[in-house]
């Protein structure tokens, strides 16, 4: 298991989850942002039971919410040399579905604000009349991140495309 890094979240992303989410009996995003990161011993613990395997570690996660199922959404720690907020963010579900969310921070801002968490982009839920966009998450998307502006169906189609063996991977390593 590695050591612990700052628990502490990016600005960006405190930012953006600043207030929590409003899941308005399903038509709203559903998602429980958590105060900082969990910390190395609790994502593996919460990787090796989700997986089934006890010889996995979630050293690859840093895990900042979940959703109201107890799935978890985290950044996915591949880029070698680059800390979280330039990691693509990922969703496991606690009924095993997976994905990919966004290429990194700066989408994950832009899917937000565009009225999509990770649960709603990996099973393809949108509330009744579509994502409701969020003008204080966008705010946050713009300071954060100018000129990145994607709607969320292109955020999750680009992470999707860049990061296709995902699913397989995390499958791989379940018992």
């Amino acid at each position: 298991m590695v050591e612990d890094e700052s628990r502490e979240f990016p600005a960006a992303l405190a930012a953006a989850l600043a207030g929590g989410f409003d899941y308005d009996d399903g038509n709203g995003v559903d998602f429980e942002p958590f105060p900082e990161f969990l910390s190395a011993a609790e994502t593996t613990e919460w990787f090796r039971s989700w997986t089934g395997n006890p010889e996995v570690d979630g050293a690859r996660f840093r895990v900042f919410g979940q959703d109201g199922s107890g799935g978890y959404a985290a950044f996915w720690l591949v880029r070698e040399g680059r800390g979280p907020a330039e990691q693509p963010v990922v969703f496991l579900g606690s009924e095993g579905e997976t994905g990919v969310v966004a290429g990194d921070l700066a989408e994950l801002l832009w899917l937000l604000a565009g009225g999509l968490g990770p649960w709603e982009a990996v099973a393809g839920h949108e509330a009744e009349g579509g994502p409701r966009p969020d003008a204080a998450r966008e705010a946050v998307a713009e300071r954060f991140a100018p000129g990145r502006r994607r709607a969320p169906d292109e955020v999750v189609a680009a992470a999707g495309a860049e990061f296709p063996g995902f699913d397989g991977h995390v499958m791989s390593l379940t018992r």
